[in-house]
């Protein structure tokens, strides 16, 4: 189905590739912000590029060079990653539609995240590493077109510790009609915050092409 009306969390089909949509600013042309779900970059299209598709269980897919399949099968545990597909939270708690967090506890009640959600049993799917052999593979819409991942299901997306982000890193973004210069204020898991609100993907910082690391603060 064709979406006129994106809502931020949906998975989407775009390019053939299953990606969801973590913004909509529906005053640009190019309104709809997207991120692959296979390696975590980011894009942008129109809503009449993308074709909406509601996770379920069994389904399989690539979340960060890593494959996963979704399960009710059992409560998550610590260290389990959860799919958040029917989200009801309290007054305390922000968390969205397909949200993908860390658990860091779990009880009779519901499990706490990385992120200090409090997310109900009946509110999420689990993330069961690997692919089920009665799964269902969801990376690409065209399964015709489906290719092997160039990565082994469980294998992880590499980086030299040393060219990590840290707190207080100088990057400059690599544009010819800008001199924007931020400040790392926090990582968390994949994420990197950049000062002024800006959410990069680690592998997104990391390009060259497109950012430059200038010094730290901490060492002036």
């Amino acid at each position: 189905m064709k979406l006129y009306q994106v809502r931020k969390g949906q998975f989407v089909y775009f390019n053939n590739e299953l990606h969801k949509v973590y913004g909509v600013k529906p005053m640009y042309k190019l309104s709809i912000h997207l991120i692959k779900l296979r390696d975590l970059t980011q894009h942008i299209t129109n809503a009449v590029s993308v074709e909406k598709y509601k996770p379920k269980e069994l389904d399989s897919f690539v979340f960060n060079h890593k494959a996963y399949t979704l399960s009710r099968d059992r409560k998550a545990a610590a260290g389990d990653y959860i799919l958040i597909h029917n989200p009801m939270p309290d007054s305390l708690d922000t968390y969205t539609l397909n949200e993908i967090e860390l658990v860091e506890s779990s009880d009779n009640h519901g499990v706490i995240t990385s992120n200090s959600h409090g997310v109900k049993h009946n509110e999420y799917m689990l993330m069961v590493p690997g692919r089920s052999a009665d799964s269902n593979r969801i990376d690409y819409k065209d399964k015709v077109s489906f290719e092997e991942e160039s990565l082994s299901d469980g294998e992880a997306l590499t980086v030299d510790s040393d060219l990590l982000p840290s707190l207080g890193d100088i990057y400059k973004m690599k544009d010819q009609h800008s001199s924007f210069e931020s400040m790392v204020v926090a990582i968390k898991d994949q994420t990197v915050y950049l000062g002024g609100g800006l959410e990069l993907t680690l592998e997104e910082l990391l390009n060259t092409e497109k950012w430059e690391f200038q010094y730290n603060l901490l060492d002036k």
